[in-house]
């Protein structure tokens, strides 16, 4: 696993519930926003939802990681996720590399999904979160970082994010992450209901909301992304590099309880997810084609892949794995082309 001297060092807040403001935490950001307006690109990495099919998108990673040879917050300008994408997200954001989070899928995907009632679930989710994550908070990131929920309460996206640099408005009393931690960002982003508990969280000035899965906001975070990189971190569509990353599409798996039956609402949320992801992809292709990026999401037909967000069985979970590896193969060219040959 990796190790906490990473991250040591930082876990004071950068703007303070009262204003102040850190030294140390802004020399860092300093020099996280120095690299991304010295260089010649800004790599951006969006990451979907998709529960425990996340392996898939770390397949990807896995290879691509190799392939840069350096941890993936050191290549990435920014990184965006959602649900699941969160979780590896912020693993990335702290300096985990993808056999980490990979080791840590493993371990923990299983514990955390195979209760029957959203409240075990929940449980397991927070319980593991904290485990993972502790008392860090959005200062502790070694690159930018967005976490996609929605805020229920107001009808709108909540995108915690870990530096002033992406505020949009309302800067004077920006805190990272709403003040929030890493792990409460983490649940909120990934309480899908009905099959996770919704979640109360307190955002500092605006007070307390109802947080809900990323998914029901954009499953696919990319025009997020997008929209920071041009309006906030003020860079040139011609200067951005986007690798936009889903976990796959596969045949329905069958389940004896009633939630995934092709009329139940497990059916429903997980087709709903993937059009909500899709048509982000459609939009950045008609809007967006002065954007330099690609899109990984293959397509699985074979009865044997069948699978859903809840899976929990570890010889599926390496399969899905495999062929996150085998999809990054098929498009390596692609992605070297995209990043400059990873210069």
């Amino acid at each position: 696993m990796w190790s906490d001297e990473r991250c040591s060092g930082s876990c004071s807040g950068f703007v303070s519930r009262s204003g102040e403001r850190e030294v140390k935490v802004r020399s860092r950001l300093d020099n996280i926003f120095s690299k991304m307006k010295n260089g010649k690109t800004f790599n951006v990495l969006t990451l979907d939802g998709g529960g425990a099919k996340g392996v898939y998108t770390l397949g990807i990673l896995q290879e691509l990681e190799a392939a840069v040879n350096k941890p993936l917050c050191q290549f990435f300008d920014a990184i965006y996720g959602t649900s699941t994408g969160a979780i590896i997200a912020a693993l990335l954001g702290i300096g985990a590399t993808t056999e980490d989070a990979l080791a840590l899928y493993m371990k923990y995907v299983p514990t955390i999904l195979k209760p029957l009632r959203a409240s075990g679930r929940s449980t397991a989710l927070a319980r593991t979160a904290d485990e993972l994550f502790g008392e860090r908070t959005f200062e502790d990131f070694q690159t930018f970082i967005g976490i996609v929920a929605t805020n229920w309460t107001l009808e709108r996206p909540l995108i915690f994010k870990s530096s002033i640099e992406a505020a949009h408005g309302l800067k004077a009393t920006f805190v990272p992450g709403f003040g929030a931690t890493i792990s409460t960002a983490i649940q909120a982003s990934c309480c899908a209901s009905p099959f996770f508990e919704e979640r109360t969280i307190n955002l500092g000035v605006a007070g307390n909301v109802e947080a809900r899965d990323g998914g029901f906001s954009a499953n696919n975070p990319s025009l997020f992304a997008i929209t920071d990189a041009l309006k906030s971190f003020k860079h040139k569509a011609g200067d951005i590099r986007l690798l936009t990353l889903g976990v796959g599409h596969y045949p329905e798996k069958r389940r004896w309880w009633g939630f995934l039956t092709k009329t139940g609402f497990g059916h429903l949320l997980q087709k709903t997810l993937s059009v909500n992801a899709n048509t982000t992809e459609t939009l950045i292709r008609f809007l967006c084609d002065d954007i330099k990026h690609l899109r990984i999401s293959e397509r699985f037909e074979h009865p044997e892949l069948a699978t859903d967000f809840l899976e929990c069985r570890k010889n599926k979970l390496e399969q899905l794995i495999l062929r996150g590896r085998e999809s990054f193969g098929k498009d390596e060219a692609k992605v070297r082309d995209l990043f400059d040959n990873y210069a």
